[in-house]
């Protein structure tokens, strides 16, 4: 049987060690669990005691944390569940590496960050690409940060414009069935958007840009027979395309522009008889440069932790209705 090993890690001010513990010691909670260890503080320092693999991956990850402390994040759940994770699968040099890059500032004054390494991978791939396609599950923020990478690129000017779009699915019969004009009809597929960038930059400042052409929220349809210059424009839902609508909408593309498709090729809502555009461009696209493709996993999910299971349930069970097809 292995014995005990004991560390301690010295912190500079004892308001950083209360950050990183949380209420009720709820952080550190945790990170005892994951590895099998017990964390105790008293003032500014740490200690840690239990077997040696599990003293390092939680001191690795306690290190790890009390730098985002120090460089002014809020430690939440989802951080520590996500480096413990990293810690687990033996990838403690990308626990290191873990920086919470910051992307703007919510109308409300709160930061958006990456919080985990394949957001860091999307965020930099939109920087770096006029053509960015994110694809991953639901709760990857796909959608959140290229909304908030529009919106910084807007205030600082290097666009004039934000078009968000995404397809309505039913755009033929059932669109027909909902009650009011036009924009009423499309709203509740474009309010997922509305939300997003409503967040980003406040309602008046929304609206304020929206009277004014800067900001548009618009059906995939109408995008037919327009060439958008400098730009920023975000396709969502983007498995809900078929081909033909895929191929036109990335021709719309102007100068001066940058677009981001985000989709998840799990969730097609498509017609069994249609082809995902979606999935198609993924093969015919694949070595342009000048554009790029993210794929997002269940391990960048940063939404409630039972959303990781639940994709991760879904895929298992897909995985062994294919093996008896």
């Amino acid at each position: 049987m292995e014995g005990i090993t004991n560390t301690t890690l010295e912190v500079d001010r004892v308001e950083h060690v209360m950050e990183l513990f949380g209420d009720f010691d709820k952080n550190v909670q945790i990170i005892e669990k994951a590895f099998g260890v017990k964390i105790i503080s008293r003032d500014n320092e740490i200690k840690v005691s239990g077997s040696s693999e599990g003293v390092l991956k939680a001191k690795t990850v306690l290190k790890r944390l009390i730098n985002l402390v120090i460089e002014g994040d809020v430690i939440t759940k989802q951080n520590v569940s996500y480096l413990v994770q990293l810690a687990n699968e033996n990838e403690i040099e990308r626990v290191n590496d873990f920086c919470a890059d910051y992307v703007c500032v919510t109308a409300r004054g709160r930061q958006i960050k990456c919080k985990t390494h394949g957001q860091k991978k999307y965020v930099d791939a939109i920087r770096k690409n006029d053509v960015v396609f994110g694809i991953g599950p639901a709760g990857t923020g796909k959608t959140f940060l290229a909304v908030a990478m529009a919106v910084t690129a807007f205030k600082k000017k290097e666009v004039d414009r934000i078009v968000l779009t995404r397809p309505a699915v039913e755009a033929g019969e059932k669109l027909g069935f909902l009650p009011g004009d036009l924009q009423h009809k499309v709203d509740p597929y474009l309010r997922p958007l509305y939300d997003s960038i409503y967040d980003m930059m406040g309602f008046d400042s929304y609206q304020n840009y929206l009277e004014k052409g800067m900001i548009e929220v618009v059906p995939l349809a109408y995008m037919r027979g327009r060439t958008l210059d400098n730009s920023f424009i975000i396709m969502d839902e983007a498995q809900n395309t078929t081909p033909e609508q895929m191929k036109m909408f990335l021709t719309r593309i102007g100068f001066g522009s940058k677009v981001v498709v985000t989709g998840d090729i799990t969730q097609i809502d498509l017609p069994k008889d249609k082809r995902s555009g979606l999935k198609e461009v993924i093969k015919i696209l694949k070595n342009i440069k000048g554009l790029d493709f993210v794929f997002l996993s269940d391990k960048d999910v940063v939404r409630h932790e039972l959303v990781q299971k639940i994709i991760q349930a879904y895929e298992k069970y897909d995985k062994t209705k294919n093996k008896h097809h």
